[in-house]
C-alpha cells in the first residue's frame, strides 16, 4: 500500500471514529435535551396524539379534547365556557404553547409526568393515560364575577380567608382559548396580540396598579400595630388640609365637607380621608409602612398560586412627602387584585393570612391523588385586636360610608373603596377599586374579594369604587355565601 492510500485510509478511519464519538455523545449526553427541545415536532405530535387530561372545576371538566381536522396532530384542546375560565386555565395550543395551569401541569395533562408511569412504562417509554388538575374554583363565584365585570376592563379575585382557596379569578376582556388551540389559528392569535385591551393578560395576577384608598387599610394596620394610635376610635392628629412635608402642596379630600380634621381611623376610612392617612404614613415613616405592607405580601417576587403573580410594590428611598402619598395608595405603590384580596382575607381571618392557592389536587386517570394541596400555611400578619378593629371599621364603611353598594342582607360585610389616579396629573380615567370581606353568621361561610375596574366606559365623574367595583364584589360575595 503506497503512502497516499495509507494516509487516506487513516483519515477516513478518523472521520468514522469522529462520527461514532459524536453519535455516542448525542445519544448519551444530549438525548434528553434534544428530546425536550421546544422545536422538536415529535413532542408536539406525541402530546396531541391522545386526548389530554382535564382541568376540573367543582367536579366538572372545563377543558376537553376533540379530533383534529387532518394533519399529523390527532387531537386539539377544547374549552367549556373558555372565556369565563381563561384566567384560571390559560391555553394549550398546538402552535403557541401553553400558559397558566395548562402550562404548569402540562406533564400531568399529557401523560408524561413520571408519577404516572410504572417501572415497565419507564423502560418502554410508553405514554401513560394523562392525569387531571382539580381546582378550588367555585363556579357560582366565577360566573358571578365574570358576568358582573361584563364589558369592562378589569379583574376580580375571591378567596376563602380560612383556607386560602381561590374561589374565583376573573379578568376582562377575556378570550376563548379554543380559538387558538390548533395549528392554523394564526389569524386569531395575531388579532389577540394586536388588541390594545390585552385580552391575553391575566389582570387578576399580572396587572399591578395604584390601589388608591384601599391601601389605607394597610396604613391603618401599621399605625395600630406600631401603637401610633391605640384604637380605631381614637382621635388622630390630622389637620385638614394636610400640607405635604417640605412642599407647598396640600393633600385635600375628595369630599370637602367630610369630617376629616383629626378624624378617628374609623371615620377616616368611612369618609376616605386623605389628610388622615397621608399624615399617618409620614408619621410612621416609609420603613414601618413597608414592613407592614410586606407582611401582607407586597414586594414578594415569588407569589405562586401556583401561577406566578407579578409582585405588588411598596417603594423605597422616599422623602416624607412621597411617603405621605403612599399612605393614600399613590406615588409608586402598586397592587394586583390578588394582593388586595389577601389584605381583606387576612383581616377577615383574625389577622392570619392563609397562602392563596387555586389547585386542590393532582390525580391520575383513576382519580388517585398524585399530589394534594392542603389549606394554605397561615402566618400572622397583624394581631387579633388590630384585625377585629379594622373589620369593625370596614363594616362602618359599608353600612354608613363609601361602600354601601356591597351590602348583603343577613351577612356581615366590610370593605374599603378606592379611586386611584391614572396618568400624568390624573389626566386619564381613574381606576375604581373595592376590597372587602363577607361572613354569614348562620353558616360560618366567609369570603374576601378584591375588584379593580380599569375602564368601564363611564364618564370620569361617574368613576368610583362604590359605583363600579363594589357591586361586582357584592355579587361574588353573595355567590360564595349562598
Amino acid at each position: 500500500m503506497n503512502k497516499t492510500i495509507r494516509r487516506a485510509a487513516v483519515f477516513s478511519l478518523l472521520l468514522v471514529l469522529a462520527l461514532l464519538v459524536r453519535a455516542t455523545w448525542v445519544q448519551a449526553y444530549e438525548g434528553k435535551a434534544l428530546a425536550d427541545n421546544k422545536h422538536n415536532q415529535r413532542n408536539v405530535i406525541a402530546k396531541y396524539g391522545q386526548p389530554l387530561g382535564d382541568i376540573v372545576v367543582a367536579g366538572s371538566a372545563v377543558t376537553g379534547s376533540k379530533k383534529a381536522a387532518g394533519g399529523d396532530l390527532t387531537y386539539r384542546r377544547t374549552y367549556t365556557d373558555g372565556a369565563m375560565y381563561a384566567a384560571v386555565t390559560g391555553y394549550s395550543s398546538q402552535a403557541f404553547g401553553a400558559t397558566q395551569l395548562e402550562g404548569i401541569y402540562s406533564d400531568v395533562l399529557d401523560g408524561t409526568d413520571s408519577r404516572l408511569k410504572n417501572p415497565v412504562d419507564a423502560l418502554t417509554r410508553k405514554r401513560q393515560e394523562p392525569g387531571s388538575v382539580l381546582t378550588t374554583i367555585d363556579p357560582a363565584v366565577q360566573k358571578a364575577g365574570y358576568r358582573a365585570l361584563g364589558d369592562t376592563k378589569g379583574a376580580a379575585v375571591a378567596i376563602d380567608p380560612k383556607s386560602g382557596e381561590i374561589l374565583g379569578m376573573v379578568s376582562t376582556p377575556s378570550y376563548d382559548p379554543s380559538t387558538i388551540s390548533g395549528r392554523t389559528d394564526g389569524d386569531a392569535w395575531t388579532e389577540l396580540l394586536a388588541d390594545t385591551d390585552q385580552p391575553l393578560l391575566n389582570r387578576a395576577l399580572r396587572q399591578p396598579l395604584p390601589p388608591g384608598s384601599t391601601f389605607k387599610l394597610v396604613v391603618a394596620a401599621a399605625a395600630l400595630e406600631d401603637g401610633l394610635y391605640g384604637s380605631v376610635d381614637e382621635d388622630t392628629d390630622s389637620p385638614d388640609p394636610y400640607r405635604l412635608p417640605g412642599t407647598t402642596r396640600d393633600l385635600e379630600n375628595e369630599n370637602p365637607s367630610a369630617p376629616c380634621e383629626d378624624a378617628t381611623i374609623r371615620t377616616a376610612l368611612q369618609f376616605s380621608c386623605n389628610n388622615v392617612f397621608g399624615k399617618m404614613a409620614a408619621d410612621l415613616g416609609e420603613d414601618k409602612v413597608r414592613e407592614t405592607a410586606e407582611k401582607f405580601g407586597f414586594n414578594d417576587a415569588e407569589q405562586d398560586v401556583p401561577v406566578r403573580a407579578t409582585a405588588s410594590l411598596y417603594p423605597s428611598g422616599l422623602d416624607k412627602a412621597q411617603t405621605a402619598l403612599t399612605g393614600i395608595g399613590q406615588f409608586d405603590v402598586t397592587a394586583t387584585p390578588l394582593q388586595m384580596s389577601m389584605v381583606s382575607a387576612a383581616l377577615a381571618n383574625d389577622g392570619v393570612l392563609a397562602a392563596p392557592h387555586m389547585v386542590s389536587k393532582i390525580v391520575d386517570a383513576d382519580g388517585d391523588a398524585l399530589q394534594s394541596y392542603g389549606d394554605g400555611d397561615g402566618r400572622r400578619i397583624v394581631s387579633s385586636s388590630t384585625a377585629e378593629q379594622l373589620r369593625s371599621a370596614m363594616v362602618t364603611v359599608v353600612e354608613e360610608g363609601t361602600g354601601t353598594n356591597a351590602r348583603i342582607d343577613g351577612a356581615e360585610v366590610g370593605g374599603k373603596t378606592g379611586t386611584a389616579q391614572h396618568g400624568e396629573n390624573n389626566s386619564k380615567t381613574p381606576y375604581a377599586w373595592f376590597t372587602s370581606y363577607a361572613k354569614d353568621p348562620g353558616t360560618g361561610k366567609q369570603v374576601a374579594v378584591a375588584v379593580v375596574v380599569e375602564d368601564s366606559g363611564a364618564e370620569r365623574s361617574e368613576v368610583s369604587g362604590n359605583g363600579l367595583a363594589a357591586p361586582i364584589a357584592q355579587k361574588m360575595m353573595k355567590a360564595a355565601l349562598r
